[in-house]
């Protein structure tokens, strides 16, 4: 089956095939050789795309602008603070808009609640592919990076124990989005995948259940589990990574959490931390992985996110290079 990437939104990457990320893998994959070799990769030429940031970046941001810079096109940097969003102008509005300004919108907006539907509804109105650089309930590129990573590193990813691990954190208070993509996704892949949280950290119910019936389809598992040595206990790759508590209320909708980021509830976990301990004890070849930026010595401890099972440089260079295979099959390719 011909699939067609050219004009397709990049908001969930449940919304493509495994097929397809196949395709975004192998595109990746060629883009990186390339890049190595200093081949030009002209692929969208006198191309503009406006990156709209509702929160900070620095892997996104860069990964963004300098890829497709290396693809032939422009990227403007919106501050949605210096924008007409900060007086109310809609989304619709906006869309429609910068969509026949430019080729493509790539949008960031983490606040729960509000970030996938304010993509969704860009979604509706722009004529040109909409790419979501993070919300609060997906990171389609990190988990895409991800995925690249592992491939490089293992090959053949079935039956591969990957243990998805809440971690305590004080920087901020982290979107789910992390954890949700990589659930969805890497069962897709054939692999055992253990999501380990304490009590109050769960993802939604629709998550685990997609998660599984992906596990299913393809031949992986999802184990879900309040014991964090379980989930070390022979992994081949951990990611250790914290996000923040919700809850939901009696009408099934997802509310925020706490308006704190460092609370007693929190505090009561600081033991869910990444040691060298804990990584005694997972597969003797296991490789440590973070979506970055990592709360050093409250995530992990500097001796494994700097030691030799740590890959958190590999994964973020390879943002680059999945970027620019979105970026490229949206708007060039077919």
């Amino acid at each position: 089956m011909q699939s067609i990437f050219r004009g397709r939104h990049f908001i969930n990457l449940e919304d493509f095939t495994k097929e397809e990320v196949d395709t975004m893998l192998e595109v990746s994959l060629d883009l990186k050789k390339k890049f190595a070799m200093g081949v030009p990769t002209p692929y969208l030429l006198h191309q503009s795309m406006f990156l709209m940031f509702f929160e900070q970046s620095t892997r996104t941001r860069n990964s963004m602008e300098a890829g497709f810079a290396q693809l032939g096109g422009h990227a403007g940097f919106l501050d949605s603070s210096s924008m007409q969003i900060a007086h109310g102008e809609s989304a619709k509005d906006t869309a429609i808009i910068l969509s026949r300004f430019g080729h493509a919108i790539a949008c960031r907006y983490c606040n729960w609640g509000y970030g996938n539907k304010y993509l969704t509804e860009m979604a509706k109105w722009s004529s040109k592919p909409i790419m979501n650089l993070q919300c609060d309930l997906y990171h389609p590129f990190q988990a895409l990076a991800d995925l690249m990573t592992m491939r490089e590193k293992i090959g053949d990813l079935k039956r591969v124990k990957v243990s998805i691990i809440w971690a305590y954190a004080e920087s901020h208070k982290k979107p789910i989005s992390v954890p949700v993509s990589q659930v969805l996704l890497f069962p897709r892949y054939g692999m055992d995948v253990v999501l380990a949280h304490p009590q109050g950290w769960e993802l939604p119910d629709w998550v685990i259940a997609q998660a599984k019936a992906n596990a299913e389809k393809y031949g992986g598992s999802v184990t879900v589990t309040d014991n964090e040595a379980e989930a070390y206990a022979g992994a081949h790759i951990v990611i250790p990574k914290n996000w923040g508590n919700w809850v939901n209320d009696q009408t099934g909708v997802a509310a925020a959490g706490a308006v704190a980021v460092v609370d007693d509830k929190l505090k009561a976990q600081r033991f869910w931390k990444c040691t060298e301990a804990k990584m005694v004890t997972a597969d003797k070849n296991v490789m440590y992985m973070h979506a970055l930026p990592a709360d050093r010595n409250n995530e992990v401890e500097d001796s494994v996110i700097d030691g030799p099972h740590s890959i958190v440089y590999d994964e973020a260079e390879n943002r680059l290079h999945t970027a620019k295979a979105v970026m490229t099959l949206l708007m060039g390719g077919r």
